[in-house]
């Protein structure tokens, strides 16, 4: 599934204002390219190529929309963001299903246009509104990206040995845990950003004001954490499948995990939780190709997913909150997938901060210091190991 992520390319011709995230943190600028809108729909191309997560493409709503549109649609799955980003910069492809960090690089590399989200009706008021105008989504007033669905990093635990639902995740970090080598967690450069949010909550004199705008003096602090964590983990997971395969046999009784993964292991005693630290997650989004020769078959297939319906057929195959809420009242079936995920929920997802990848200019909104980049935590993260 989804999660490395690579150094972004900066590079130039126009200005991205960055805003939103978990909190209000006002607007920096940094350089982009400066490209057009779609004005008008044409005619439909009679194809679209789309990279994507398992599970957002499936015959079930691609089919029907072949049939009503004509573009038939080819497509490829992606493990990692990386992937993504390679992908769709070698120009074979139209359309990608992004998380936070791969779209931002994708923006400031000119590779994704700005959409006109005026040909894009199914992106109304029914879309949450904690998924418009996340930082990797607007530039200079224009979107780039329509929301597909959410999710947030979470405490899971085992309950038979916890004896009951953590509060902090004070368990997972600290050298007294009592879980001491029977912890995991989640092995990539963005994981940095989790030490951050802890401190951001215990070490308030650190002035961390957003977990991705970390400055040298912030960076080092994390990466002490992250180091002392190193001493009391019994393992690092990439691997979904190792991950779920290490709760339930019990080599793992806390770790960093996605709820989708808390119920693929279908085991009564472990569960999941938010501390009261918050967390950080992926909200992922549509984007166009800004070389694609087949941007009228894009556009109506980010309208037809768009649609509470398929957005929440998306929203379930996969297992994350639909961006389109009004999937949530279509029945009592939908109603309980959004309750278990949270899709209404925005006090929950305002204690989230999206995976964003981090970059020089500090989007805090700090202009008086120059914030670390994604080569500086990838170099950082090589020294938590050893």
């Amino acid at each position: 599934m989804k999660r490395k992520l690579a150094l972004p390319s900066l590079l130039a011709a126009g200005v991205l204002v960055l805003s939103g995230c978990a909190a209000d943190n006002g607007s920096i600028e940094i350089t982009v390219p400066d490209l057009p809108t779609k004005s008008e729909l044409g005619e439909f191309e009679g194809t679209v190529n789309i990279v994507h997560w398992s599970g957002f493409v499936d015959p079930k709503w691609s089919d029907p929309f072949t049939a009503e549109t004509g573009c038939v649609v080819n497509s490829r799955v992606a493990g990692t963001s990386d992937e993504m980003v390679t992908l769709m910069r070698t120009g074979e492809y139209d359309l990608v299903s992004a998380s936070g960090d791969a779209a931002l690089r994708l923006i400031v590399g000119g590779d994704v246009s700005p959409l006109n989200v005026d040909l894009i009706p199914n992106f109304s008021d029914e879309i949450a509104e904690g998924m418009k105008g996340q930082i990797y989504d607007v530039v200079n007033g224009k979107p780039y990206g329509v929301p597909i669905g959410r999710g947030a990093n979470l405490l899971q635990y085992n309950e038979d040995v916890t004896g009951g639902e953590p509060e902090s995740w004070d368990v997972v970090w600290e050298t007294d845990s009592p879980y001491a080598g029977k912890i995991t967690a989640y092995d990539a450069p963005i994981y940095i950003a989790d030490a951050a949010v802890y401190l951001m909550y215990h070490n308030p004199e650190l002035n961390i004001e957003n977990p991705y705008a970390l400055d040298e003096v912030q960076l080092a602090a994390a990466v002490d954490l992250l180091k002392q964590q190193n001493t009391v983990i019994g393992e690092y997971w990439s691997d979904v499948v190792a991950q779920i395969t290490s709760f339930v046999g019990g080599d793992t009784v806390v770790g960093t995990s996605w709820e989708i993964l808390r119920k693929f292991a279908a085991s009564d005693n472990l569960k999941t939780t938010l501390p009261v630290e918050g967390s950080t997650g992926w909200f992922d989004t549509w984007l166009v190709s800004s070389t694609s020769p087949n941007s009228n078959c894009a556009y109506a297939w980010i309208d037809y997913t768009s649609q509470a319906s398929v957005n929440g057929a998306i929203s379930e195959n996969f297992g994350m909150a639909p961006a389109n809420i009004a999937y949530c009242s279509t029945n009592a079936e939908t109603q309980a997938h959004c309750d278990e995920f949270s899709a209404e929920d925005e006090a929950f997802w305002d204690r989230i901060w999206p995976w964003t990848t981090p970059i020089e200019e500090c989007v805090d909104g700090r202009t008086d210091v120059k914030c670390t980049n994604f080569q500086d935590w990838t170099n950082a993260w090589l020294t938590v190991k050893g």
